[in-house]
């Protein structure tokens, strides 16, 4: 049985979404990839085509660089949610210049709202040097601070490195 929330933290390539993928399979609910990313580029497109094909059968992507709320707020008791990645959310707000606290607050709200259980995706960014540019560090910030809000929700928070998960709150399944 899953928590309400769950929320898997992890460097780039760091395995954590691989790890929440495993963990919704296992749930054997109805399960939805609620996706963020955006794809730019030749590079990004390959990244998102080996996501799918890891993933393999048996899910519902909805595509959602911007407006997650519907889909979560749809979502139904017997489905499971997996949101790969905030990350990447926070990244398509803060290009767009959107006003972050109300696209956090709805976000927030979502989740709230959202009757089925939650995986959400996120990078841990706040392990490295300090940004050169003055975008860089506010994104390192807004993450920091948008994955502390998500944790104190979350009832399993875990961190994965080299594929290998560490409970930080809660107890893994």
């Amino acid at each position: 049985m899953l928590d309400k929330l769950t929320l898997v933290l992890g460097g780039a390539g760091s395995g954590k979404s691989q790890w929440a993928e495993t963990l919704v399979k296992n749930a054997g609910a109805d399960r939805i990839y609620l996706a963020t990313a955006r794809v730019w580029d030749d590079e990004m497109r390959d990244k998102v085509d080996r996501h799918r094909v890891q993933r393999g059968d048996g899910w519902t992507t909805i595509e959602a660089p911007m407006h997650i709320g519907p889909a979560l707020t749809q979502a139904r008791p017997e489905q499971v949610v997996l949101l790969d990645c905030a990350t990447m959310w926070l990244s398509n707000h803060l290009l767009d210049g959107s006003d972050m606290a109300l696209a956090e607050a709805e976000f927030l709200a979502a989740l709230d709202d959202c009757r089925a259980p939650v995986v959400i995706v996120s990078n841990e960014v706040g392990m490295s040097v300090v940004p050169e540019n003055a975008l860089a560090r506010r994104f390192r910030d807004a993450q920091g601070a948008l994955n502390q809000r998500l944790a104190a929700r979350a009832g399993l928070v875990v961190a994965v490195m080299a594929g290998l998960p560490l409970a930080l709150k809660g107890t893994l399944p």
